[in-house]
């Protein structure tokens, strides 16, 4: 501070006006900075030579000391924000003589105590909702302390009991509660979940928790799951139920709205695979129309969902046409919907288009090689105006859409022969992804063969572990005209044929033609009656292959509960299943243990 000190009293009140935490700033009545001192350049960020002698008003855009000395009054608890940051100060006129001279404020950063009070209030808040959790849930709760005192005993434990609260604090809890183990588990720190016990002649179902705190045992929370052990038998049965629709429905919602695949689900680690998996991820950061070109079943539709799913509009509708299944007369109607009357038989409020559907979403174009010449010109012009009507109408709809086409086409050979626009060609090629075929990509076999058996498991409940290094020895030397579609096609035939009988995918489960391919002719042991050898089967006797199965399966179960002496719960482990999935199928068998 640039100021006359004529004596120590002067220096010393400087040194006691630097040294304070708070902000401390004059004006004189012409509103010109005559103190800053150091707290001031902390909170305000601004040094003492660059305030003083300055109007306060072109130093900061809030109201300011040059207010107070026009008023005259005092202004206590001002709040403004500078910088950033909350200002609390205190503003007063300054007199000498009776005689105004100028103002001076004292103010503090409060940013910190804000935060603070908003988290404390946050806090405060969660501890409400907790306890209100507490004492509101069906689910008896105890929370016992590291020497096994309890220091928590909600309502619903107390009206199961019979017992008040303040008759069971404090006191321990073996005292209180029936068989109860909560003082051993402080002891060994090992939860228990999914224990019985017995309270007042019910089985109940419970779980004991213990509490760490910086790695130490502190206590321990006790929940009972079930009061009674027929409430699992019917939670079992609802379960099941429940089960069964949710995956109806969560399958509806995925087919109608959204991806059902994301880059997790393409595997390979081969160059051409992990060059074509990096065009999808850069495809999926933009919104560039990507045409996707491989051979059939090479997974081009995989790579529409993965990029769709990475993408900004993966929230979006993922709406999927097949140019090739549907009629040519059709195909407009479909893509652009129609109104009440439009043509014969047309619904009466009429129908939107996958255009319409895939508003703020992605439009997947299958087979865009296969689409009428017509209706390449109309699809043309909506992907340069981006608006599209529906037939019959005349109202324009703007399109917010993401386009992806594939093809197994050569678009290049169509277009010489003018079975395919070029400028179309133009506007779907703005970004290309070429997906190889299997053969190309034979190094990957393996691990291809590791996820889609897992998938074939997941499909038809089975457990086959793993599939024969010898068998993939064999598939890589196969030419896979049909690709990744063919691959997973042989390996659920094997799983079926190999159903209950083996872990391991072996070559006398795969069919004749990829053995002959290998000149494999002989087969080492003998696969069992009803296991295909030579591309059929055995002598069936005329049973079906959905009857192979079905037999296969019961006796899979019935000799894992022999093995396990009716014990269901080790049996579905045997078997690689959820409990509840055995109890469906011990259902379905007319199996009674």
């Amino acid at each position: 501070m640039t100021v006359n000190r004529k004596n120590c009293s002067i220096e010393h009140l400087y040194a006691v006006l630097n040294s304070t935490h708070n902000g401390i700033m004059a004006v004189d009545t012409s509103g010109i900075v005559t103190l800053f001192n150091r707290g001031a350049e902390k909170i305000l960020g601004m040094r003492t030579d660059e305030a003083l002698g300055k109007k306060v008003d072109s130093l900061f855009k809030v109201p300011s000391l040059l207010s107070t000395v026009r008023s005259g009054r005092p202004d206590v608890g001002r709040k403004v924000v500078i910088n950033g940051k909350s200002i609390y100060s205190n503003r007063s006129p300054v007199y000498k003589d009776g005689r105004m001279i100028g103002a001076v404020a004292i103010f503090q950063d409060t940013t910190d105590i804000e935060k603070l009070s908003e988290e404390l209030a946050l806090a405060k808040d969660s501890v409400e909702i907790l306890e209100t959790i507490l004492e509101t849930t069906y689910d008896g709760i105890v929370v016992v302390d590291k020497d096994g005192i309890i220091t928590r005993f909600n309502k619903a434990y107390q009206s199961f009991l019979g017992i008040d609260e303040k008759d069971a604090l404090g006191r321990p809890v073996e005292d209180v509660i029936e068989n109860t183990r909560m003082h051993i588990v402080v002891k060994t720190g090992k939860p228990e979940i999914g224990e019985t016990q017995k309270i007042q002649g019910h089985e109940m179902v419970v779980m004991r928790i213990p509490i760490y705190k910086k790695g130490e045992v502190v206590g321990a929370v006790g929940k009972v799951l079930f009061r009674d052990v027929k409430e699992i038998r019917s939670m079992v049965e609802k379960l099941d139920i429940t089960t069964k629709e949710l995956k109806y429905y969560k399958g509806e919602v995925m087919r109608l709205k959204g991806s059902r695949y994301n880059f997790e689900n393409i595997v390979g680690s081969s160059d051409k695979m992990l060059e074509a998996k990096d065009l999808a991820k850069t495809a999926a950061t933009g919104s560039s129309n990507v045409l996707v070109r491989g051979e059939s079943g090479t997974g081009k539709e995989l790579f529409a969902h993965a990029i769709h799913d990475s993408s900004l509009r993966r929230y979006g509708a993922f709406i999927r046409v097949n140019c090739a299944a549907i009629p040519a007369g059709l195909l407009e109607s479909e893509l652009f919907g129609y109104e009440g009357g439009a043509f014969t038989d047309a619904k009466k409020g009429g129908k939107p288009g996958k255009f319409e559907m895939a508003q703020g979403g992605t439009l997947f174009l299958d087979e865009i090689g296969d689409m009428p010449l017509e209706m390449q010109a109309k699809l043309l012009r909506v992907l340069q105006e981006k608006e599209v009507e529906r037939l019959g109408g005349d109202r324009v709809i703007r399109l917010d859409i993401r386009l992806i086409a594939a093809t197994n086409r050569n678009l290049e050979e169509l277009i010489r022969k003018e079975r395919f626009r070029q400028d179309l060609y133009y506007r779907l090629n703005v970004l290309k992804i070429d997906i190889p075929p299997l053969r190309e990509i034979r190094e990957d076999m393996e691990l291809l063969c590791e996820r889609m058996l897992q998938e074939v498991n997941e499909e038809l409940g089975t457990a086959v572990e793993v599939v024969d290094p010898e068998v993939v020895e064999i598939l890589k030397a196969y030419d896979w005209p049909g690709n990744m579609r063919e691959l997973k096609n042989i390996l659920e035939r094997a799983v079926a044929v190999n159903m209950g009988r083996d872990p391991i995918i072996r070559k006398n489960h795969l069919p004749i033609y990829l053995l002959d391919t290998n000149g494999i002719q002989d087969f080492n042991g003998d696969p069992g009656p009803g296991v295909e050898c030579g591309g059929a089967f055995a002598d069936t006797g005329g049973v079906t292959l959905a009857e192979i199965l079905s037999n296969t399966e019961k006796a899979a179960i019935e000799n894992a509960l022999r093995a396990t002496g009716n014990n269901r719960k080790k049996a579905a482990e045997l078997l690689g299943i959820h409990r509840s999935g055995l109890y469906q199928k011990m259902s379905r068998h007319n199996i009674i243990s």
